[in-house]
């Protein structure tokens, strides 16, 4: 297999989302996370709302039978969008989440660049995760 190969076998098992759907998700309560490596960030620009959680955690974080895994990762329905810069590794870690069970776990069609082209950065902003932390630091 090649990883164009891969890469279309992954795309097979996930319903994409198109940065236009984005905010329709966001309102739903699926919880948008970016894959992005810290340099990369740094680079391109931030994600306002997207969980950070670089791609080598990325199984243990969300898998709610993990150890290691996240308060939000409760149960295998919650709606994960993995984010990348440009929608390829994003395809591949969607695709790994589905194969733990995360049947609802699926990727942004052409990443962070597609929603910066889009005007769409920060959609995710008004997610509930992302307003509930807000407040909280600002009751600090």
């Amino acid at each position: 297999m090649t990883i164009d190969g891969m890469l279309a076998h992954a795309r097979q098992q996930l319903r994409r989302v198109l940065p236009i759907e984005l905010p329709q998700a966001i309102a739903r309560g699926a919880i948008l996370v970016d894959i992005r490596p810290q340099a990369q960030r740094l680079r391109e620009g931030t994600l306002p709302g997207a969980l950070v959680i670089e791609r080598n955690v990325l199984e243990w974080r969300l898998d709610p039978s993990s150890s290691a895994r996240l308060a939000m990762a409760e149960h295998h329905d919650v709606e994960w969008i993995i984010v990348c810069s440009e929608g390829y590794t994003s395809s591949l870690a969607a695709a790994s989440l589905q194969q733990l069970g995360l049947r609802r776990a699926t990727d942004l069609e052409g990443g962070y660049q597609a929603l910066k082209k889009a005007g769409l950065l920060t959609v995710a902003a008004s997610a509930p995760h992302f307003e509930r932390e807000v407040a909280t630091l600002a009751w600090l």
